[in-house]
């Protein structure tokens, strides 16, 4: 397969991997099985994917100082980005925490633009600007109870919002420099480092669910947003960092909803379906603006 095609499939496989991870992604917590110790199953699902990486590469894991570097860099940015969200949704509604988040493709786009010098055509900023309109209005939720919440939720959503929009950006610039395997390799590592931290936030003394639907549907449930990413990863090796981040932060919520409406046979609110087509429109824009500047020739 021609690599002006492998950005689409493996930006296609991650949004459905994370689409489904985010449709049962709750079962454990509502069966009474923490986040927090479902981030501790997470990193610990990261393993498998990345000694199936190691494998592909010959177990010839990239050790200079900058690859280790970068590897660490964008590991830690993804999992301290999640653990940050853990206590801010502690505090504040998803409502609101959800639809800020969505918009960290806004800092890979502007780094990939200044730092990377991406560019792309008129159809395709419409596309990457209606990317990021679907993303605010695929995260809504309607507010439940008074809503209140206090201000420092905006202070840790800021910290998510540029922790995992600087994360798209460092492992698009990585690829260029050392292989995605060798990343994936040392997000692994970085997340299994964080877990200390992931159960000094849990709180220990309410009832754990330690049964199928604890621990074991958790690391059925996290094996997904592992193995999506790996495939982010592959993503943004054969992708523009302003395509490729947009497009899964669109796509995959899309997934998630309309698995969730077979599943529960609930009706998505007028605004996340009104995300859903923004998203629909705004990917044949990104498609057609990868595939009109794949077929011109080089030179």
């Amino acid at each position: 397969m021609k690599q002006n095609k492998l950005w689409f499939v493996y930006t296609v496989v991650t949004m459905l991997a994370w689409g489904l991870w985010g449709a049962v992604m709750n079962l454990t917590a509502d069966a009474g099985f923490p986040e927090t110790l479902g981030y501790v199953v997470w990193a610990l699902t990261m393993i498998p994917p990345a000694l199936v990486a190691l494998r592909l590469i010959g177990w010839k894991l990239d050790h200079k100082l900058q690859a280790i570097l970068l590897g660490c860099t964008a590991g830690l940015l993804g999992a301290g980005g999640q653990l940050i969200l853990f206590k801010t949704l502690r505090i504040a509604p998803a409502y609101l925490v959800f639809p800020f988040i969505a918009l960290s493709p806004l800092v890979t786009i502007v780094m990939a633009l200044i730092i990377s010098r991406e560019r792309a055509s008129s159809k395709g900023w419409i596309g990457i600007v209606l990317a990021l309109l679907a993303g605010v209005l695929l995260s809504y939720a309607p507010p439940a109870g008074d809503g209140k919440a206090e201000f420092l939720w905006v202070l840790l959503a800021l910290l998510v919002f540029l922790a995992w929009g600087i994360q798209g950006f460092v492992i698009s610039h990585a690829n260029k420099v050392m292989k995605a395997e060798s990343i994936f390799c040392y997000m692994m590592l970085t997340g299994i480092l964080l877990i200390p931290v992931a159960l000094g936030m849990t709180d220990f003394n309410q009832t754990i669910h330690w049964g199928f639907q604890g621990p074991y549907l958790a690391a059925c449930i996290q094996i997904l947003n592992a193995v999506g990413a790996l495939l982010l990863v592959y993503a943004f090796r054969y992708g523009k960092a302003i395509i490729v981040s947009p497009l899964i932060n669109a796509g995959a919520p899309v997934i998630t909803i309309i698995l969730s409406l077979l599943i529960s046979q609930t009706v998505p609110n007028w605004v996340n379906a009104t995300g859903m087509m923004v998203a629909i429109i705004a990917t044949v824009l990104m498609v057609l603006e990868e595939e009109t500047r794949s077929a011109k020739p080089s030179g």
